[in-house]
């Protein structure tokens, strides 16, 4: 599960990967164990729907920036750890 530690700049890369994870019902852990988990495992579109409602507001609130900036940075966050979509 997602951990109830204060989302930093310094950890909110791997919580982002682990509430993502938890979605589908994986672990850090598990994808620790995979290499190729990025290739892996997929999400639903409602599922990254889902969580860029999540990610873009916490982005913005944890690097002070506005929604376009944030936006843009999901967007570089997802490129490279964000789950494939298949549904």
């Amino acid at each position: 599960m997602v951990t109830k530690e204060k989302i930093t700049r310094e950890n909110i890369g791997e919580h982002l990967v682990r509430y993502q994870l938890a979605m589908i019902g994986k672990t850090f852990e598990e994808a620790l164990k995979d290499d190729m988990w990025i290739f892996n495992w997929t999400c639903t579109q409602e599922q990254a729907d889902e969580f860029k409602k999540y990610a873009i507001p916490l982005i913005k609130k944890t690097f002070k920036c506005n929604k376009g900036r944030s936006e843009g940075i999901f967007g570089w966050f997802n490129l490279q750890f964000g789950l494939k979509i298949k549904d």
